[in-house]
């Protein structure tokens, strides 16, 4: 059996299509959710970085968390997940209630950002946010925008104090750390497309997938031959996946976007209709780069198209 804190499993965002004029397009999400689903991904969440949930108002977030809910709730194998970003433990909490009303009871959460937290802040952080919902379960989104990465000594105090923090999202842990993070901590460690792998050599770890819509039969296959400990066959498919987004990315990185940007690009050559824009003010992919970056993309790996 399992000694950590949530299950392991494959997790995937669910992006936020904007008109150019900043309205949500509904229909859009509402399909992207579904594809999801029916692509086999049981585990999804709204409002990390990829998802803008650093560039909605309160109101856009109640509106779009109530989607999600709908899209999602009557759906038992589903489990979902809200991001609450915040420049305030306060702002945090705020988000959190929002989303609690509506019936979530599964949040991620960064560090506020607005200037770096010591090791007793920090704490402070996790004891307030956990703290007040109980009934909940957290996973901490560890990211440099926050000012500061948490490392497995990190994350040993804090699991010691704080029962319901289940699990991280860590894609920049290198190999090393992902050792320690795994076998030194009970939480679950969500790992993206570059590390996962290594993770799966010391135990039980999780993928975090941008290019779940693109390919969702060989992320599966990815996650599974981590989990089953198939590693001959585990790194030449991490080998083959970095090449894939080097090949359709390359073009596009020149333009140093936020996250969302490349992953609205992923959505968007998976097939769904999903618009490159961004909120305000953070720039949009130009439609050009991307008909560049698919074109190449398809002339090099077109069998992973929807494969």
């Amino acid at each position: 059996m399992s000694s950590k804190r949530y299950p392991q499993d494959i997790l995937v965002s669910c992006e936020i299509p904007w008109s150019e004029d900043e309205l949500l397009l509904e229909d859009v999400f509402r399909t992207e959710i579904q594809a999801n689903i029916n692509n086999g991904f049981t585990n999804m969440y709204i409002f990390g970085t990829a998802s803008e949930g650093y560039a909605v108002t309160n109101k856009q977030f109640k509106q779009i968390a109530e989607i999600f809910w709908q899209e999602t709730k009557l759906n038992p194998n589903i489990k979902t997940m809200v991001g609450s970003i915040g420049m305030s433990t306060g702002q945090i909490i705020e988000r959190i209630s929002i989303a609690y009303d509506i019936g979530f009871r599964m949040f991620q959460i960064p560090l506020p950002p607005w200037g770096t937290l010591n090791d007793k802040e920090y704490m402070t952080f996790f004891n307030d946010v956990c703290g007040n919902f109980s009934d909940c379960n957290f996973l901490h989104y560890n990211l440099i925008r926050s000012g500061r990465i948490l490392l497995t000594d990190d994350y040993k105090r804090i699991q010691e104090s704080v029962p319901n923090l289940v699990a991280t999202k860590f894609t920049t842990a290198s190999p090393t750390e992902c050792y320690r993070l795994i076998t030194e901590t009970d939480l679950q460690h969500f790992l993206g497309e570059g590390n996962f792998a290594f993770g799966s050599l010391y135990g039980e770890c999780s993928l975090l997938s941008s290019l779940a819509a693109l390919t969702p039969e060989k992320i599966k296959k990815y996650f599974n031959y981590g989990k089953n400990k198939e590693y001959e066959e585990l790194f030449k498919l991490q080998l083959e996946i970095s090449l894939v987004i080097k090949s359709f990315l390359n073009s596009a990185f020149e333009f140093k976007a936020m996250d969302g940007a490349y992953d609205k690009m992923f959505k968007k050559a998976s097939g769904i209709d999903m618009p490159l824009k961004l909120l305000s003010p953070y720039e949009t992919i130009p439609l050009d780069v991307y008909n560049k970056s698919f074109e190449n993309l398809k002339s090099e790996y077109g069998e992973w198209l929807s494969t």
